[in-house]
């Protein structure tokens, strides 16, 4: 690897692509507090940097990088097909692992609970529910980061 240039931390922040996923995922995750106060009627900032939830800030900025790269660089560019593979693998994800995952952890958090309350001798311990999203999260998520690169960098 070579040696960064003076000029690299300026090409980075004059990169117009980088911005476009940083917005969508700054707007995707302000939704989500704004959000949590209109439904729970709470303002809730720690929703801000938390996982899970509408929208998907996952599939905001993996959408927004691959629309932002389709535009900059063509739809039938190799850099769009690799943009467009690695969005499809995050969302993928996103709706299934990690949401099966925080099935499981709430499943073993109530086990955890109903043990405890019956004189088991268990860790207090919680685990990190809120992990993946469901298909209309991801779909939310993914036409905000969309919207947010023909926004930013026109069509």
């Amino acid at each position: 690897m070579e040696p960064m240039e003076g000029n690299s931390l300026m090409q980075l922040l004059n990169n117009r692509i980088f911005w476009v996923c940083v917005m969508a995922w700054f707007v995707a995750q302000a939704a989500k507090v704004v959000l949590t106060l209109a439904v729970e009627r709470r303002l809730d900032f720690r929703r801000f940097f938390g996982l899970g939830g509408m929208p998907s800030s996952h599939s905001a900025v993996v959408t927004a990088l691959a629309v932002g790269v389709g535009i900059r660089s063509g739809f039938n560019s190799t850099l769009f097909a690799i943009a467009c593979v690695l969005a499809v693998i995050t969302m993928t994800d996103a709706a299934g692992v990690r949401r099966a995952a925080g099935k499981q952890a709430a499943m073993i958090n109530k086990i955890v609970q109903d043990m405890i309350q019956n004189g088991g001798d268990l860790p207090n311990e919680t685990l990190k529910e809120l992990l993946g999203h469901t298909p209309l999260q991801v779909l939310v998520g993914a036409l905000l980061g969309a919207v947010i690169a023909v926004l930013m960098l026109g069509l």
